[in-house]
């Protein structure tokens, strides 16, 4: 038997020594664990969930626009090639995901009131191909094609509005000359958003009927291209930058909504930090655990430094204990953590506390969403830091002269 196989079997006997100490530390950082893990799943499902309906809103992964027009989005300010062109550009490039769309501010008016909103002239095959929020339909019909004569409108705005599938209201915007360009439109579906903002913000329509409204022949105003992952767009940024950049801008979401992309870089920060704070909690308890079983065993380590033991094999018996005291509660705390969270991907209702956070972004929704990264954060972070510190106790063992060791009471 070598050295370690010793060091090992002294170290799980010596763990067991103090039955009921061991089952309270064990249950300490089975909790702990627990509780980084599901508090992290419920935080990252929130903000995952935030990103994906921020993207789906408008922006798309990438997002091509004229460079003036996030400064001044007006019809004045188009993307430098035809939809159509594009659509042949981006085909020879293999991106198929993308929606060339009319963006302009308009008011909407219905029979009693007004609203300021955001007007879409949209392909509606496109849309589906992208997830956008106006491919989905709670009521009524979806646009059937880019000359489709109807709106789509949230159900909060056609609260706001007094209207109803199949009544008339008015678009109202600028064209080119800064004319006054309106027509008259039938509601033919309402969407819902998870966000009221979003309900009230967005009004689509088939894009070639806006082009005729505002005369700007097959213009658009910017063109939303989707990949494979939100979070890796470097790659389809390239191509979508060879392909159709031109003079018009390229930007990744992130740079279009600085909200979201800040949440996402601060997401991961929040993890690491979350885990160092329960950790920190948890290991005085575990070094007092540690420094009471080495108190209890004074005499047996300076019988074993007598009999012929190394200090570094003292040493490493207690690394080793306090190793299996954690490697046992985190494989606890991460079962019931899985078992927690399973149960509940298919959503949590917040809405009693979430109408405060909606201005953020959040959804009434939760969706808790259990990633292997964070688990490995987690483990790793409570694995490296709890055998930090049980150093201090280890080495203190390490150090005892024989003959103190065995005559101390």
């Amino acid at each position: 038997m070598n050295d370690l196989t010793i060091i090992a079997t002294l170290a799980w006997r010596n763990l067991w020594r103090n039955h009921r100490r061991t089952l309270v530390m064990l249950s300490a950082i089975s909790i702990a664990a627990w509780a980084m893990i599901f508090m992290t799943s419920l935080i990252r499902g929130m903000v995952n969930e935030m990103l994906r309906d921020g993207i789906r809103s408008l922006p798309g992964h990438v997002q091509v626009h004229h460079s003036d027009f996030r400064d001044d989005p007006s019809v004045g300010n188009l993307v430098g090639m035809t939809s159509a062109d594009i659509g042949t550009a981006l085909a020879d490039a293999g991106i198929e995901q993308y929606s060339a769309r009319v963006r302009v501010p308009a008011v909407i008016s219905s029979e009693r009131e007004s609203r300021g909103v955001l007007l879409l002239g949209v392909d509606p095959e496109r849309e589906v191909a992208i997830d956008s929020i106006g491919s989905s339909v709670a009521e009524g019909r979806t646009l059937e094609s880019i000359d489709d004569n109807g709106v789509i409108i949230g159900r909060k705005l056609a609260k706001k509005l007094d209207t109803d599938i199949g009544k008339r209201i008015v678009l109202m915007s600028q064209d080119p000359d800064n004319e006054v360009a309106d027509r008259g439109f039938r509601v033919v579906g309402l969407y819902e958003a998870s966000l009221a903002a979003q309900e009230e913000a967005f009004v689509f329509a088939g894009r070639a009927t806006i082009q005729r409204m505002l005369q700007i022949d097959d213009s658009v105003s910017e063109v939303a291209v989707v990949g494979e992952d939100y979070r890796v767009v470097a790659p389809l940024l390239t191509s979508v930058r060879a392909a159709i950049g031109g003079q018009d801008e390229v930007l990744p979401w992130m740079d279009i909504d600085r909200y979201l992309g800040t949440m996402m870089g601060v997401m991961d920060g929040f993890v690491l930090v979350w885990v160092i704070v329960i950790f920190l909690a948890l290991s005085f308890g575990l070094v007092n655990t540690l420094v009471m079983a080495v108190f209890e065993r004074v005499r047996e380590i300076g019988l074993m430094l007598a009999l012929g033991m190394r200090p570094a094999s003292i040493l490493g018996q207690i690394v080793v204990e306090s190793l299996f005291l954690l490697a046992l509660g985190l494989m606890i705390g991460n079962l019931f953590a899985y078992l927690s969270v399973i149960p509940l991907t298919d959503g949590i209702d917040i809405s009693a506390v979430a109408e405060g956070m909606e201005m953020f972004g959040a959804s009434s929704i939760l969706y808790p969403e259990l990633e292997l990264r964070d688990m490995t954060t987690a483990n790793v972070v409570v694995l490296v830091l709890g055998l930090l510190a049980s150093l201090s106790p280890a080495w203190r063992a390490s150090r005892y002269e024989p003959v103190e060791a065995i005559t101390k009471v």
